[in-house]
């Protein structure tokens, strides 16, 4: 009886188009995934970075997949940190610099989009969401916490399902109807997830989708990032 109602509700997760990824199991306990084939010669991410920012939302984030250079699965990845100034600081005077200030975002493969308080002058910000829509043609947009906010008012989350902040639900729906409530959503090539830590999970599992479960595993280990269970939206 306990094993046939084990299997109902892992029946029900599978019809509700949720998964659970597991970050510590052996490579043959994960899903199995196959890398999304990128250019031979490089992969170009554009950080995009504000005031206001949550600082573990980008490092979090920018941490596993720099490891994808320095561990020698993507050996020319390249990235800048793109931003409207100079300089920016997050909500207790942290900085961090910029390496590409109001440039075009059109010639990445990937941008990433971080949360934080600034998010919500932003969305009123009629020259950062022309910039941001400068990425109309990326491949690859991802964000976490209220970055998808951005995302959703520069209107790329117009017909897709994404997540947020837990806190920031009722605010995604005026962009994006579809909202999920789950940890990662990846709705073709648009990826969200929920609030700051979420960005470890999301930077892992951005690692397995461009290298595989086993270069995950190898970052995750030099991370000494603990066991996690991740729930996946994937359309």
């Amino acid at each position: 009886m306990e094993e046939r109602r084990g299997f109902l509700k892992k029946l029900g997760a599978v019809s509700a188009g949720i998964t659970s990824l597991s970050l510590l199991s052996t490579p043959s306990a994960v899903p199995s995934s196959t890398p999304e084939t990128i250019s031979s010669d490089r992969m170009k991410v554009a950080f995009v970075l504000f005031n206001g920012i949550t600082m573990l939302d980008f490092v979090g984030f920018y941490d596993p997949v720099s490891r994808l250079k320095s561990q020698g699965y993507i050996p020319n990845l390249s990235w800048d940190f793109c931003s409207f100034t100079d300089t920016v600081q997050d909500s207790f005077g942290l900085s961090i610099g910029s390496t590409r200030v109001r440039q075009s975002l059109d010639a990445y493969d990937l941008i990433f989009v971080p949360g934080g308080f600034g998010t919500r002058a932003l969305l009123n910000d009629r020259d950062f969401l022309n910039w941001l829509k400068t990425a109309q043609n990326v491949p690859h947009k991802i964000s976490v916490c209220t970055g998808s906010l951005l995302l959703g008012a520069a209107g790329f989350l117009q017909d897709r399902m994404a997540t947020t902040n837990f806190k920031e639900y009722e605010r995604l729906k005026q962009y994006c109807p579809n909202v999920q409530k789950v940890r990662i959503v990846e709705d073709r090539n648009v990826i969200t997830a929920g609030a700051v830590a979420a960005s470890l999970d999301l930077g892992l599992y951005v690692c397995e989708k461009f290298a595989g479960v086993e270069a995950r595993e190898a970052i995750r280990a030099n991370m000494d990032y603990p066991k996690v269970e991740v729930s996946v939206k994937k359309v």
